[in-house]
């Protein structure tokens, strides 16, 4: 079992540790990811990583359910206002486009078909429940309450960096944000209406 850190340095080790290896992960993937560049970016070594995290692939399971508890936490759902939550994840794709990318390696080197997790229960339980008592008490549109959440979700990814037609930048002018997320607010509060 990898051990924690005990000590403020270790625990700022530990930070520097996951730091890099979101950079990494997110820009090469599982197999192209290097742990000599993740050390050299965290200015550690490799035995302090072996040692937190065990190898590669539980390094990178550290950082990729962590960066899916960081959009249940910074973006929880609200199924009442499913147009805002949509456009809450697009701003956050803004803010952190390594989540995306760390999400499309997952799919790519890991997990092809189903479930992006094993453990999915626990990211989509609260979220399937919310939009299941928002459905039986009239107030959006009935039908299977994970697809219904993967359809908002998908929507709010349409210029991420997952895009097969333009992945947006937060470099770019705040009207032009502002024009596409207004386009999600409408297509998103017309597809969830009730009928």
């Amino acid at each position: 079992m990898p051990e924690q850190p005990q000590t403020p340095r270790g625990a700022a080790t530990y930070r520097r540790i996951l730091d890099a290896a979101t950079e990494e992960f997110a820009a090469h993937g599982i197999a192209g990811a290097r742990i000599e560049r993740i050390v050299t970016a965290a200015r550690t070594n490799k035995a302090q990583l072996y040692a937190y995290f065990g190898d590669k692939e539980r390094l990178f399971d550290a950082i990729f359910l962590g960066s899916l508890e960081r959009i249940t936490d910074v973006v929880p759902i609200d199924a009442d206002d499913l147009p805002d939550w949509a456009v809450r994840l697009y701003d956050e794709y803004l803010r952190r486009p390594d989540l995306i990318r760390l999400a499309t390696w997952t799919r790519l080197e890991r997990r092809p078909t189903g479930h992006l997790v094993e453990t999915h229960e626990h990211y989509d339980d609260r979220k399937l429940t919310a939009l299941a008592e928002a459905q039986a008490a009239g107030r959006i549109r009935q039908g299977d309450p994970f697809d219904l959440m993967a359809m908002v979700i998908a929507m709010s990814m349409a210029w991420s960096p997952v895009s097969n037609v333009y992945a947006a930048s937060d470099q770019e002018p705040d009207e032009v944000h502002e024009r596409r997320r207004a386009l999600l607010r409408d297509c998103v509060r017309r597809a969830v209406a009730a009928d």
